[in-house]
């Protein structure tokens, strides 16, 4: 920090294991990228390469070169794990991993169906050749699971060997833990809580509001993604309690 202030929650330094800030990069370049870990690189814990994205990006081994540099790890979205396996192409999405030096992957059944435990034996045998990140709930608004049902999946699959399950809302925060309007569906935060510890979960929530809600719920070192780029910088004042959404909330809290 540049200068001191009293009454600031406490960070923790990375590697962390909480308090993580996931950012989602749609398609930077590699300037892009370079200027962004100057400014917020020190603030950011992991980078997904939205999507199915990677197989697109131009200059993909120099771009997770410069992360890696960075001391910042990186991982391919779900989405192209799916667009694999709805291929019968699992083992060269293995190779793929292996190709880029990937050491995350991310496993998720947002985009299409897969039988739960056959999601988790891809868990199991990706994780003895990765750090695997697994996501539950659906990218369509229409499936809507019960508490108990998205309670059961995460521990199932943290179970398997996922080192973090990520809670799915979508890059717009519009679905999955969140209604249409990208209002928390409270109540299902609050049954997950009740069975899964939270420093296991990645709270996707893209919208400041969101960020916000999740902080005064859980505190500082709450774990949220589908940062924007360009949000990593404010978020981090809203965690300490420095921007108006939060300025009282830690004040004689002493976290």
């Amino acid at each position: 920090m540049n200068y001191p202030l009293t009454n600031v929650p406490e960070r923790p330094t990375k590697p962390r294991q909480k308090g993580l800030t996931m950012v989602m990069d749609k398609g930077l370049s590699l300037r892009q990228v370079e200027d962004f870990i100057e400014v917020a690189g020190v603030h950011t814990d992991i980078v997904k390469l939205g999507w199915a994205t990677s197989h697109v990006t131009p200059n993909l081994k120099e771009k997770l070169a410069l992360y890696k540099s960075a001391g910042i790890p990186t991982y391919f979205g779900g989405t192209l794990f799916e667009a694999f396996i709805i291929r019968n192409q699992f083992s060269d999405y293995q190779r793929v991993l292996d190709q880029y030096g990937m050491e995350y992957a991310e496993v998720s059944d947002g985009s299409i169906e897969i039988e739960h435990d056959k999601k988790c034996e891809f868990i199991r045998e990706l994780s003895k050749q990765v750090t695997v990140i697994s996501e539950v709930g659906s990218k369509d608004a229409a499936k809507i699971f019960a508490p108990y049902k998205w309670i059961k999946l995460m521990q199932a699959e943290l179970d398997a060997g996922s080192w973090k399950v990520i809670a799915e809302a979508r890059e717009g925060g519009n679905v999955g833990i969140y209604r249409g309007s990208g209002e928390v569906r409270e109540g299902l935060v609050d049954e997950i809580l009740t069975q899964i510890p939270e420093e296991t979960i990645i709270w996707e929530a893209p919208q400041k509001e969101q960020q916000v809600w999740f902080i005064k719920l859980i505190g500082t070192n709450v774990n949220l993604g589908n940062i924007a780029p360009a949000e990593v910088i404010p978020l981090e004042t809203i965690r300490l309690g420095l921007r108006g959404d939060t300025f009282d909330y830690f004040l004689n809290q002493g976290k």
